[in-house]
């Protein structure tokens, strides 16, 4: 037998197996057995254009509204003497009248005592006008301008989300006067906000206007107390109102000073002259 041949047969044999052998591994490999499980981490980036749910821990909580007019009623001076409630009509919430700090500004605050169903309930507050601004200063008034916030007392909203919510739910409201002519009633334009994230709403600006006032429908020096309603409904949940930052505007714009402040001024300017004499 010629073993050399035998030998380089069997050699060639070897390597062609080996070779198979390398190419079938190759092949393996970059055709994995999608069969077996597999613990390689699994992508869970969302994409950048999805919208995530905004959960209440990431939303900024509600501040106060600073007062930015010198003429601006803010009640940091606890006075609320001009300031009462009306509980006559059916619908009216029953309560009482306080100056109170709410997320560090002192404000009036009507404390609902939750006798009055929800259902149709309205928070109403009457504001003189007159004794803020004398009978003079309240026949200049075009527009009133005021901060309202409500604060929950319970946790009874129910949302699209959730039930058991401690927050005022929606805000909104309207008012009204009687001007001087016939002591005819006149409404002011409804307002409207909404906060369902935090126990205490944000602010929601309210804005009376006397859109008729060249026909009279307004006040006049006449008039003993000329004064405005300012009324909270469709209230979601027992809660309570806050009132701030009411400031009075002429038919130029201009804010109207308070009675008080010119008679303090009016004593400053006295005294002035009493020492330079």
């Amino acid at each position: 037998m010629n073993y050399k041949s035998f030998i380089a047969g069997a050699m060639a044999f070897a390597l062609a197996a080996c070779a198979a052998g390398c190419s079938d591994k190759k092949e393996s490999d970059s055709n994995p057995d999608t069969s077996k499980d597999t613990t390689a981490p699994v992508d869970t980036t969302v994409p950048e254009e999805t919208t995530e749910e905004v959960t209440d821990e990431e939303l900024p909580p509600p501040v106060a509204v600073e007062a930015s007019d010198p003429n601006t009623v803010t009640f940091d001076d606890g006075v609320f003497d001009f300031v009462t409630t009306r509980s006559e009509d059916k619908d009216c919430a029953s309560g009482t009248l306080s100056v109170t700090e709410l997320m560090g500004n002192k404000m009036l605050r009507f404390a609902d005592d939750n006798t009055v169903p929800l259902e149709g309930k309205v928070q109403k507050v009457i504001i003189s006008a007159t004794k803020l601004l004398g009978s003079e200063g309240a026949a200049k008034v075009r527009s009133i301008e005021f901060d309202l916030y409500a604060q929950a007392t319970a946790d009874h909203l129910k949302t699209d989300d959730a039930e058991g919510v401690r927050a005022p739910g929606w805000i909104g409201g309207g008012g009204g006067t009687v001007t001087a002519k016939e002591d005819q009633w006149y409404d002011f334009k409804e307002f409207s906000g909404g906060e369902y994230n935090f126990e205490n709403s944000g602010a929601v600006h309210g804005v009376f206007k006397f859109l008729l006032a060249d026909s009279g429908m307004c006040w006049s020096e006449e008039m003993e107390d000329a004064n405005f309603l300012i009324m909270r409904w469709g209230i979601a949940n027992e809660s309570d109102m806050y009132i701030d930052n009411i400031v009075f505007y002429d038919e130029d714009g201009n804010s109207i000073p308070l009675a008080e402040r010119t008679e303090d001024a009016a004593a400053v300017e006295n005294a002035t002259d009493g020492a330079e004499n």
